[in-house]
């Protein structure tokens, strides 16, 4: 295994099964969201801390468990 480990992507997607006699139209790609602890494994010694404001802020004490959401449903640009 190289040193060089690549960040897991959180941003899944998936094109959802549309049969030939389906009435409705095809949905499309849908894309979902995993939580970075799926990749952590377990908690290693001396992880790295945000300052307790910022943690509250966050919902994290640890900036490996932080993952941004960006609502997909949020009208843009308002």
């Amino acid at each position: 295994m190289s040193n060089l480990q690549q960040q897991p992507s959180y941003l899944k997607a998936y094109e959802p099964f549309h049969g030939r006699f389906d009435p409705c139209r095809p949905i499309g790609v849908k894309f979902y969201s995993t939580p970075p602890n799926l990749y952590l494994g377990f908690q290693p010694p001396n992880l790295e801390q945000f300052p307790p404001e910022v943690a509250l802020k966050k919902g994290t004490l640890w900036p490996a468990l932080y993952d941004f959401y960006d609502n997909p449903y949020e009208a843009k640009g308002r």
